[in-house]
């Protein structure tokens, strides 16, 4: 359901010949803590998403002291435009009958159409959409391509399902979501669970159902013989990383060459920031899953690494089951920060909330000084109050690791305009866009009045700016 309809207690839409038909101040909210007050409120039983929203919050605080107008916007910014939500029924390959939920969050839509990738995990909720789609907003603002920000997926998992089982079950996603998206409107991508055999048979779904053949934007992520982009699949792991070097060799003037990283995950954010890593002569030092993680204290080697790509992209095993070589070792049950013994930086590529504030403290005792996120929202709060107090270099999520939809927005450009580009050109468009993001964010926060090493704060500022002033303009606050 829509949420921009008004009601007695909202803000009445701007009118054709007054820019401020209601007066400052009139909103039911003044201030920062007014609009926390007022989230926690109505949803305070959606943990992530009021996580998201007061990390964001707080991060505003100075423009709102600024401009007042701009908490009248965040009031409407942090309702979603829309929640769709819907079963979905399969069966599975012993003719048993199940039934999913699936959602589409699409949170807004200033600045372009819906844009935003779809998760399957059995974790899914309305809640996680919620905060995912909420900082799909801001990451899609940074990196200056005209896209909105929603999330989608399924509490569906696909792991130990047959392909046939998995077909069934997009092919049912699909026929619902189909209603509501398109390439103008929304145009979904992977997430985890959703890679590009499942974003296949979506696509292929949604092309039969509704008898199209050249909407091949509608959805990104696809493989790359059917109109897909070069180094999709390594656009999010590739652009931390490079996200990370700015940070190092701009803000600490230390080069990424020769640094010990502990990554995080083993999919495939963490795969291809672990081989752009080695690329660029640093030095990966773990992957981990959900049952443990690999430590090679002298770098895993590209060998390794093609072999865990293997394990997981065609296996689909765990990382217990590797056979490691020598000097490298499996930890059961442990993260990629518990095991290690000297590392000068983390990229968490995993999921929410794997960094508490005891691990960050404990990254810290082992010499970490750089935090790049390559997962949405792997801090908790608590982790990032750990990280400012001791001053290491953060890189949120909503920047650090905004190149998987940069390039996604790049491969619905080469749908639209039927021209493919190299995998060298798709890369330094990526490269460049990375830098956008670092180099704005930076001068955002000396602007606001913080230092140009506080790029959470930079970020948040540019990427919610860029949005308000979009709705602004358009009456729609």
């Amino acid at each position: 359901m829509a949420s921009n309809t008004t009601d007695k207690t909202s803000r009445p839409r701007a009118s054709a010949t007054l820019l401020y038909p209601v007066a400052k101040g009139s909103s039911l909210c003044s201030s920062t803590e007014d609009l926390i007050a007022k989230i926690k409120a109505k949803d305070g039983n959606e943990k992530e998403f009021v996580q998201a929203a007061v990390e964001v919050l707080h991060s505003l605080d100075t423009v709102f002291k600024r401009d007042q107008k701009y908490v009248d916007v965040m009031e409407r910014l942090i309702e979603p435009e829309r929640i769709i939500s819907f079963r979905v029924p399969w069966v599975d390959d012993n003719r048993k009958q199940h039934v999913n939920r699936g959602f589409r969050v699409q949170f807004n839509s200033a600045i372009g159409p819906y844009k935003g990738g779809l998760r399957f995990h059995p974790t899914v909720n309305q809640s996680v959409l919620k905060f995912l789609a909420f900082e799909q907003v801001f990451k899609n603002s940074l990196t200056t391509l005209p896209m909105g920000g929603g999330k989608g997926g399924s509490d569906f998992d696909p792991k130990g399902k047959s392909d046939r089982e998995i077909f069934h079950f997009c092919q049912s996603f699909m026929t619902e979501l189909k209603n509501h998206i398109g390439p103008q409107i929304d145009s979904p991508a992977g997430d985890i669970g959703v890679g590009s055999r499942e974003v296949g048979y979506l696509y292929g779904t949604y092309k039969r159902q509704m008898n199209v053949g050249g909407e091949q934007a509608v959805i990104t992520g696809k493989n790359r013989e059917w109109g897909g982009s070069a180094i999709r699949p390594e656009a999010t792991g590739y652009g931390t990383v490079f996200f990370a070097q700015l940070m190092s060799e701009r803000l600490d003037g230390i080069p990424l060459a020769g640094q010990k990283v502990a990554v995080s995950g083993a999919g495939n954010v963490a795969q291809y920031a672990a081989e752009k890593l080695i690329e660029l002569k640093a030095i990966p030092v773990t992957l981990s899953d959900s049952r443990g993680c690999i430590y090679a204290p002298k770098g895993i080697s590209t060998k390794l690494l093609n072999t865990v790509m293997r394990l997981k992209n065609q296996a689909r095993g765990p990382l217990s089951a590797l056979k490691l070589p020598e000097g490298v070792t499996y930890h059961a049950g442990k993260k990629s920060w518990e095991v290690v013994e000297r590392i000068d930086a983390a990229i968490p590529c995993a999921t929410q909330n794997e960094v508490n504030a005891q691990e960050a403290q404990l990254l810290i005792s082992k010499g970490c000084k750089l935090i790049a996120e390559g997962a949405n929202m792997p801090s908790t709060n608590e982790a990032i109050d750990v990280y400012v107090k001791h001053g290491i270099l953060y890189g949120p999520g909503k920047a650090a690791n905004a190149g998987g939809v940069a390039v996604s927005g790049l491969e619905m450009a080469q749908n639209q305009s039927f021209n493919p580009w190299s995998r060298q050109e798709v890369e330094a468009r990526l490269k460049a866009i990375m830098t956008d993001i670092f180099e704005k964010s930076t001068a955002t926060a000396q602007e606001y009045g913080f230092s140009k090493r506080s790029l959470m704060e930079g970020a948040n500022i540019a990427g919610f700016l860029k949005v308000a002033n979009s709705m602004i303009a358009h009456g729609d606050y």
